[in-house]
């Protein structure tokens, strides 16, 4: 029997990552619907769309994974689930911040104004490089998901073959590999997209204030276009870079500390996933485009719910 506590995070986990499955699949849908219409995407829109489509795939993975061991745990351990699972959950992990970190230095490039012939060279070519981007980015986390995996599966295999002597369970084995080797590689590639994320966050701030310093004499400098999308930019750089210290440092401490299962388990699951749920609705209001098209939708919806209200009998 579940406690109440238990019961009350796993259906909080739940309608979160159906927000967070609806949220993603709205970005897909409104900017594929836009790329089938005009034939064409900017820069922006190219990463929000894979963006989307990389954590609507992820969502629904990480629900499929967690209720499976929830409700098999026991045949978990003696199951390759773990390892086959970790090819999927790596790779779209991988993808997902190196997104994220292209869309923060892309906010950069378009919004802070520098005269460095590199910073310019960038701003001028933006377009081109998105989808070379976007293409290495899904070659590193290739790369990065081969890494892991084959270690993981070949220790896995030598474990169940016997090679490994003395007492030690799947559960310890697991938790020394963690700890040992999959920890580090992965604080070495993920602190990569964070240390990306808090460039361009410097980058934004210093020409915030160049710009303002600039601006200071002017009657409008705070209504100036280009101080709000600075200070808009600025916003949701720092939103995600909380919800990725969030989710990656529960992340460690549930790999480090706790293992698997436990009285915590839904509640550490609801934080890992924190970024995946929240940070699309911060996008698409912070998108005009997706904005305006979600705000079509509700006033849709609430016209044909006061439509259904006025034909049903009283």
């Amino acid at each position: 029997m579940m406690g109440l506590f238990t019961t009350f995070a796993m259906v909080l986990y739940i309608l979160f990552c159906f927000l967070g499955i609806l949220a993603n699949g709205f970005i897909v849908v409104v900017l594929g619907r836009e790329w089938g219409r005009c034939h064409r995407l900017s820069p922006c829109d190219m990463i929000l769309i894979s963006l989307g489509a990389a954590r609507f795939c992820l969502l629904w993975l990480g629900m499929i994974h967690s209720f499976y061991y929830f409700l098999h745990h026991l045949q978990y351990s003696k199951e390759p689930t773990h390892p086959h699972f970790g090819i999927y959950f790596d790779f779209l992990h991988s993808v997902t911040f190196l997104f994220v970190a292209g869309l923060s230095i892309l906010f950069c490039v378009k919004i802070a104004n520098f005269t460095h012939p590199i910073f310019l060279w960038l701003k001028w070519r933006v377009k081109e490089l998105v989808p070379w981007f976007l293409l290495v980015s899904l070659l590193i986390s290739f790369i990065v998901t081969g890494l892991l995996f084959v270690k993981n599966n070949a220790l896995y295999q030598a474990f169940l073959q016997g090679t490994f002597s003395g007492n030690i369970t799947l559960c310890s084995l697991s938790r020394k590999l963690e700890i040992c080797y999959f920890l580090p590689l992965k604080l070495i590639i993920f602190s990569i997209p964070c240390s990306m994320f808090v460039v361009s966050i410097v980058l934004l701030i210093t020409s915030l204030q160049r710009h303002s310093w600039r601006m200071q004499h002017s009657a409008n400098s705070a209504q100036d276009p280009r101080t709000q999308a600075h200070t808009r930019a600025l916003k949701l750089l720092i939103s995600f870079l909380v919800l990725y210290i969030l989710s990656f440092t529960s992340f460690v401490i549930d790999a480090t500390f706790f293992g698997f299962g436990g009285t915590w388990y839904w509640p550490r699951q609801i934080v890992i996933y924190l970024s995946t749920y929240v940070h699309p609705f911060i996008l698409i209001l912070g998108n005009s485009q997706l904005g305006g098209a979600l705000m079509k939708l509700l006033l849709l919806l609430k016209t044909f719910w006061n439509d259904k209200r006025l034909q049903s009998p009283i």
